[in-house]
């Protein structure tokens, strides 16, 4: 994002720094992710999506593609200088609306969730979508049975679209399913 390279922000346990995130970040990212995300560590918050899939959330070789790809952006939220949230942006086409910003990649370490932290996140991310690309509105899917997660993106603003998109069984690469009835639930919300 050409221009919008740092910023600050405050949340309810101090001063955040974003910037946009490096090559250097790619194993601090993947650990935050898997940390937010998989595994017994993951229950310490209420993001994990340990009970509906196994496996990785990611690798290093999936965010370093994020990183090369044109109008894609890794935002990295630092306190006192160090890493403690993530997302992913990505910029897609001009359609009837205007640009839109797919968001993604979500991660907020988890013994720090439930503080403000990830609204703050959010917050600039629809920030820097607008200024940086002028997009219009913001899109992200979200795993459909999990309905805490939806409810707390319907709280800021997300609406429920209907369109459901299949979930990629047999691609472990997104995770190993537990259950036999994932999906993703698109959601958006206007940023105008």
């Amino acid at each position: 994002m050409p221009g919008v390279t740092a910023s600050t922000a405050t949340d309810g346990a101090g001063r955040l720094a974003f910037r946009t995130a490096g090559e250097a970040d790619v194993p601090a990212l993947v650990a935050l992710v898997e940390s937010a995300y998989r595994g017994e560590a993951s229950r310490a918050g209420w993001t994990t999506e340990a009970d509906l899939l196994g496996g990785r959330r990611t690798d290093e070789e999936a965010v370093r593609e994020l990183l090369g790809q044109e109008g894609s952006l890794l935002l990295a939220a630092e306190r006192g200088g160090e890493l403690v949230a993530c997302c992913h942006l990505a910029r897609r086409g001009d359609g009837p609306e205007g640009a839109a910003a797919w968001f993604g990649m979500f991660a907020v370490r988890p013994g720090l969730q439930g503080g403000g932290l990830g609204r703050a996140v959010l917050a600039e991310a629809e920030r820097r979508a607008r200024a940086a690309w002028g997009a219009r509105e913001m899109r992200m899917q979200v795993i459909s049975a999990r309905a805490d997660l939806i409810a707390w993106y319907e709280r800021r603003g997300y609406a429920r679209t209907g369109r459901r998109l299949p979930f990629p069984y047999g691609d472990e690469r997104f995770g190993v399913p537990r259950r036999p009835d994932l999906d993703f639930e698109v959601l958006v919300r206007s940023l105008a």
